[in-house]
């Protein structure tokens, strides 16, 4: 099997552990920015401009939303905390695409004073949203579509007729037809079909969709469309023998269907965007670790000083997620199950890997946590979420958020004692 390399070196990892204690996770700004560059250069032929709203929930940190802020990236929110996060760095107006479920009457009216992109869930939103702004709808409305069959979904997602998200084909119509008759001059359509998807096609079928749909709803109810977000859902090669997806070359089959199906039917221009957040910052995250204990019994364990409280797709998914002990890559190998301290046994961040028999004290690395990884963080157990950290090269790096301590876990109950 192929390996993994890391952007900093033993002594560099133990640097920024004397300073933060493991475990934490750190994130590559300069891949960031270039992978966040190579993107935007894949769809730069886009009339308009092409915007891709980062999924907050990928990796909400300001201090990360700030750099890809820089890079030109708005933000794809679904909370009022994400809204907040937003607006704090300084993204606000159409550079934010608010996609909610089940929303609270608060978020919206969050999301309309800050000037987003209202995306609706289900039809039934029109007037909860129409009520919830006093009577009045934004200038612009985007609806999210869900094809049911008629779009296959994949293993992370699952079937889209099973998901709880987005319009029927036949409310489509219905809701545009209203928002028509009720003045709303902007229209923007969406959808989300697939999560953490290699496949090119995939991508490109999806755009195809929503092209054709625009089509006939400009033939149905004589209305034009600005903005189609194709949704994200790009995945990363999490294992080291995959290849990641060809942007340059996705986007120029995109740019094919664009030209055959919006220009030759005098729709254009049409503003496209995504929603990428695991593909522009999942590679550059690591979790870094150190062995605490190693366990012979049935079979061979190595336990380190994070659990599936810092990192949950290993335990919830199955995932895979590369190791690395730094400094021990041509070591002997030997098989383990990698885990954490959790009183529960899908507490692994592997199953009979391979790695390099790492000795008791040694920094174990778990590759690409730049999303979905401190995020998805919890407190069983009384567990701590650790610090993050923004490297920043040549030795340099940031702390961009503190572990928490026991006095953040009490902080809520006012119970004497507690208090540290």
């Amino acid at each position: 099997m192929t390996d993994k390399r890391l952007p900093f070196t033993k002594d560099q990892l133990e640097a920024i552990a004397a300073k933060v204690p493991t475990p934490f996770h750190v994130y590559d700004e300069g891949a960031m920015r270039k992978n966040a560059r190579a993107f935007y250069e894949a769809f730069s032929w886009v009339p308009g401009g092409f915007v891709n709203y980062y999924a907050v929930k990928a990796l909400p940190n300001p201090y990360v939303l700030e750099v890809l802020k820089e890079e030109g990236l708005g933000g794809d929110c679904s909370s009022y905390a994400e809204l907040v996060m937003c607006e704090a760095v300084g993204i606000t107006g159409e550079k934010i695409v608010f996609t909610s479920n089940d929303t609270p009457a608060e978020d919206y009216q969050k999301a309309a004073e800050l000037g987003a992109i209202i995306n609706l869930d289900d039809i039934s939103h029109i007037a909860f949203l129409e009520k919830t702004l006093g009577g009045k709808l934004p200038e612009m409305l985007c609806f999210r579509y869900n094809p049911g069959p008629l779009k296959e979904g994949n293993a992370i997602i699952g079937k889209p007729e099973e998901a709880k998200y987005g319009f029927t084909r036949e409310q489509l119509f219905e809701g545009y037809r209203l928002l028509r008759d009720k003045g709303v001059k902007r229209f923007g359509l969406h959808t989300m079909v697939a999560s953490n998807e290699l496949n090119a096609d995939y991508f490109v079928e999806t755009a195809q969709m929503l092209f054709d749909l625009v089509v006939e709803l400009n033939r149905a109810l004589g209305i034009r469309f600005e903005f189609l977000n194709l949704g994200g859902g790009i995945g990363i090669p999490y294992r080291p023998e995959q290849t990641a997806v060809d942007l340059a070359a996705v986007g120029q089959r995109i740019k094919a269907a664009y030209e055959k199906t919006i220009v030759a039917n005098g729709l254009g221009p049409i503003r496209i965007a995504m929603e990428c957040g695991r593909m522009i910052t999942g590679p550059y995250g690591y979790l870094v670790s150190r062995v605490l204990h190693k366990k012979a019994i049935y079979k061979n364990y190595l336990g380190l000083d994070a659990c599936m409280a810092n990192l949950m797709r290993p335990g919830m998914y199955g995932s895979y997620h590369h190791i690395t002990v730094p400094g021990k890559e041509s070591a002997p190998k030997k098989v383990y199950d990698v885990t954490g301290s959790l009183c529960e046994n899908n507490d692994k961040f592997a199953i009979d890997r391979e790695i390099a028999d790492a000795a008791i004290g040694d920094l174990v690395v778990i590759h690409d946590t730049g999303a979905h990884g401190h995020a998805m963080g919890f407190n069983y157990n009384g567990k701590l979420r650790s610090a993050e950290v923004l490297w920043q090269g040549d030795g340099k790096f940031k702390v961009i958020r503190r572990a928490e301590t026991l006095n953040d876990l009490f902080g809520t109950l006012d119970y004497p004692g507690l208090r540290r």
